[in-house]
Parts: C-alpha cells; sequence; structure tokens
C-alpha cells in the first residue's frame, strides 16, 4: 500500500480540490486527509471505496499502481472493485440483512463494514422463489416516488455485480453516494455514456441522471413485502394517474404529427 498516499495526492490535485474540500466529500476531518497522503495513517475499507468512486479508480490501481501526476485524468477500470459483507449462520448459509428507513442514514456509511452488516437484523426466506437467488438484501423504501409501490413498502433486492448488464425499465435498490438509499426504473446508459437514468413510476417525479462514480451499490428487485392494503382511494388516485400519463403520451404525439407535417409541407 506505499503507493496510496501519492495516488490521494495526485488524484486530489487531478480533480483540483483542496485537502479540505476532499473531506468534506468524505465526511472526515481534513487533518485526516492529510494523513492519508503523508501514509501517517491508513483509510478504512469503506473509505478507500468511497476514494475509488470519488476518483474513478480501480482499488488495485489505487493502492499498487504508481499513478502518473501529469496524466489528465486517472487510470479507471470500468468500475470500482465492490466488495460485499455479508451476515450468515453457523451453518455458513447467508443470511437476508434487513434495512429499514430508520438504518438507511447508517448503511450509507457502513454498507462495507463487515461487523456492521453482521449487526443487522437479518431473516431467512424459505420461499420458492428466492431459492435460486444469489445474495439478498431487504430495503424499507419511502416517499410516493414509486405509487402503486406503497412508502414503507419493502423491496427484496439481489446484488448486481456487472452493472453492465442491467435491464432497461427493470426496478433497482441504488446505493449512492450523495442521495443515500432510492428505488427506481432505471435506463442504462452504463456503456456509451458512464450513468444510469432513474424513472419514478408516479408521473409527478421527473427522470433524473446518475453518474456512475454515484454508485455504490446496485440491487435488483426482486419483490415487495407490504402491510398496507390498497384502498378504494389508492385505486382512484392510481387510475388518474394512468388517464393523465396517457394524455401526455397524446400530447406528446400530436407535437410530433405537427412537427412531420410541417416538414412535409
Amino acid at each position: 500500500m506505499k503507493q496510496l498516499g501519492p495516488n490521494i495526492r495526485i488524484l486530489r490535485k487531478q480533480k483540483g480540490w483542496t485537502q479540505a474540500q476532499l473531506a468534506e466529500k468524505l465526511n472526515v476531518n481534513r487533518s485526516l486527509i492529510g494523513a492519508y497522503e503523508d501514509a501517517r495513517s491508513e483509510p478504512r475499507l469503506d473509505t478507500l471505496q468511497l476514494f475509488c468512486h470519488l476518483f474513478g479508480v480501480s482499488l488495485e490501481a489505487l493502492l499498487y499502481k504508481k499513478l502518473d501526476q501529469k496524466s489528465p485524468s486517472p487510470i479507471r477500470s470500468d468500475y470500482p472493485l465492490r466488495i460485499l459483507p455479508v451476515a450468515v449462520e453457523a451453518s455458513g448459509r447467508e443470511l437476508i440483512s434487513l434495512i429499514p428507513q430508520k438504518a438507511a442514514a447508517g448503511y450509507t456509511q457502513g454498507y462495507a463494514d463487515t461487523e456492521y452488516i453482521e449487526g443487522l437484523k437479518s431473516i431467512s426466506l424459505p420461499l420458492p422463489e428466492l431459492q435460486q437467488s444469489g445474495t439478498l438484501r431487504i430495503f424499507q423504501i419511502e416517499g410516493d416516488s414509486m405509487l402503486p409501490v406503497q412508502p414503507g413498502s419493502y423491496i427484496i433486492g439481489e446484488f448486481e455485480e456487472n452493472w453492465e448488464t442491467l435491464k432497461n425499465n427493470a426496478c433497482y435498490i441504488l446505493l449512492t453516494l450523495n442521495d443515500g438509499i432510492v428505488y427506481k426504473r432505471i435506463e442504462n446508459e452504463l456503456s456509451s455514456k458512464n450513468r444510469l437514468l432513474l424513472k419514478s413510476d408516479n408521473t409527478e417525479y421527473k427522470p433524473y441522471y446518475l453518474d456512475a462514480l454515484e454508485i455504490l451499490e446496485v440491487w435488483r428487485a426482486k419483490g415487495i413485502l407490504s402491510f398496507q392494503v390498497p384502498g378504494e382511494k389508492d385505486l382512484q388516485d392510481l387510475h388518474y394517474q394512468k388517464m393523465m400519463q396517457g394524455i401526455d403520451e397524446l400530447k406528446a404525439e400530436l407535437r410530433d404529427l405537427k412537427k412531420q407535417v410541417k416538414n412535409e409541407a
């Protein structure tokens, strides 16, 4: 790890950040950045992962490669290495960790910490639909951006290691650098533009882009657990939402038709 300190200094300067600015992004004291750069202290694993995401380099490059100070941009792999700690039974079988709303903020800081993950409540779901799945985690969502999925619902997510294969219009839980945990439908633009387009099912919320370097973890939605039975008003709201969405689509088609007629005239 003898390259770690010099590499942090080189990458920070390439970004044009002061030690104080980098410390603010990592939520640590400025003096700690100086200690990292001077090799007087070594970052924890979760902090190393944040360095990788901020600078766009692999963990291997950050620790062991001598990065060029004159390079206009850092050496990077497609995406930084992600290490996933899991809770297990005494038999070695993986458990499903539960992240309720009240634990969301802590998860953003401790997602890479084995002790933190083992300290979360864990359950086993012996459902046939989940038997062939990989590592699972359950996240409780808040807000109404994904209606008709109700606020407070629990999303069962399966860990996605390869982000290049994320499917368009599928729903994912994303752990992000600045926005915490979000549940959205996505358009995958990683290979072409190094970003995802995040879309809400509730049309009152506009889509927005998320850069790859803002992504810490991705979990594909496998199922939903909810203890809120939809009432008559919920059904009426859903019908109204679909009707307004249909009107917006008709307006868009009309605009395209007018443009086409104008071009042919």
